[in-house]
């Protein structure tokens, strides 16, 4: 409120000049306006010492000049001039051209030219800086409008890729009825349950404006629907993060998969034949780099495992992501249970906006 009321002054002043699609009212006006000084000159011609023949005249056509523009002030400086030397230059009542009466004519010229320039030369900045705003104020509205249109057409794109990842979950789904291979059917329900999970990913990664969700958010909130989708009543999760840390699409996404498949690991073999266990995922910073942990207290991994040796798609994948990431990637025992870690090299950083 305060703010407004201030620029109203402001505001008042840039639309000078006033009356321009009306000149008679303009010149009527500067008209009433020179009488009056005259009038007023020859008022106070008894209290007045003699030399000072435009004394009055002089404010007629600042303000002529300042509220009506340079043609209405050039019209008041000439019907002003013209009282002033026949009224009030001697002699008295006629217009005379000795040298006394052009010295004081071309003062007044002088000065009345100064003025108008001076308040023309305002006036046009002040039109400059009210174009420059209105065009500002254009451009505002327009980013807005862009601004709102890109958000809306985002929000449709997210919407849009969500639908069709369902789809292929859908179709894999139908396949899916119609196979009795065990090892196929096998392959097809891990394929809808990543199709699935990437679908959770790619909603997960953006804010509605586009933004990128910061990287402790987005691993909660992958791992907690990840936890509810792979989840055992007797097996709790928590989830531990440091914030102030984004992670760039090409990153976040890999990241969030390998975390999938280490939780699905985590809950599926780590805990064979027992009913009760915890996994916990631990997102920090070390070193500059971003380490990401998977560690549940199960059964661990068996005695020959070999990590580099092992062909489960899961893993294969994991490995295949790690390496497009530039990443460590490592999935040992902890003693106890087992314990996925995956280092990510700070190159693969982007600072937090916030």
């Amino acid at each position: 409120m305060t703010s407004f009321e201030l620029s109203k002054p402001t505001d008042r002043i840039e639309q000078l000049p006033v009356l321009q699609q009306r000149p008679v009212v303009r010149y009527v006006i500067t008209i009433v306006l020179s009488v009056t000084a005259l009038a007023g000159r020859i008022a106070l011609a008894p209290v007045l010492p003699p030399g000072y023949p435009f004394v009055a005249f002089l404010p007629v056509v600042m303000i002529a000049t300042f509220f009506f523009g340079r043609a209405t002030g050039l019209f008041a400086a000439i019907l002003c001039g013209l009282f002033a030397w026949y009224f009030f230059i001697e002699p008295a009542d006629a217009v005379a051209f000795d040298h006394r009466a052009l010295t004081a004519l071309a003062f007044y010229v002088l000065v009345v030219a100064l003025n108008i320039a001076l308040i023309h030369w305002l006036q046009a900045t002040n039109a400059r800086v009210r174009e420059a705003r209105e065009r500002g104020r254009t451009l505002a509205q327009e980013s807005a409008r862009l601004a709102e249109r890109s958000e809306l057409l985002f929000q449709e794109l997210q919407h849009r890729v969500g639908n069709n990842l369902q789809m292929v979950a859908a179709v894999l789904s139908l396949q899916l009825r119609s196979l009795d291979e065990p090892k196929a059917r096998r392959a097809i329900s891990d394929a809808v349950a990543r199709v699935q999970v990437i679908g959770s990913i790619q909603r997960r990664l953006y804010r509605n404006n586009g933004e990128l969700v910061p990287l402790d958010d987005f691993i909660r909130e992958v791992s907690e629907q990840l936890m509810r989708s792979n989840g055992r009543p007797g097996i709790t999760y928590s989830v531990t993060t440091t914030s102030d840390l984004v992670l760039a699409p090409e990153g976040a996404v890999p990241m969030a998969l390998i975390l999938a498949e280490a939780l699905a690991n985590a809950t599926e073999h780590g805990f064979v034949g027992g009913e009760t266990g915890e996994v916990r995922v631990v997102l920090e910073r070390r070193n500059e780099d971003v380490i990401l942990e998977v560690h549940d207290n199960g059964a661990g991994l068996p005695d020959a495992f070999d990590f580099n040796q092992a062909d489960s798609l899961g893993l294969r994948i994991s490995r295949v992501l790690s390496r497009q990431l530039n990443a460590e990637y490592a999935l040992e025992n902890a003693a106890p249970g087992s314990r996925m870690r995956l280092i990510i090299p700070k190159r693969r950083l982007t600072p937090n906006p916030c």
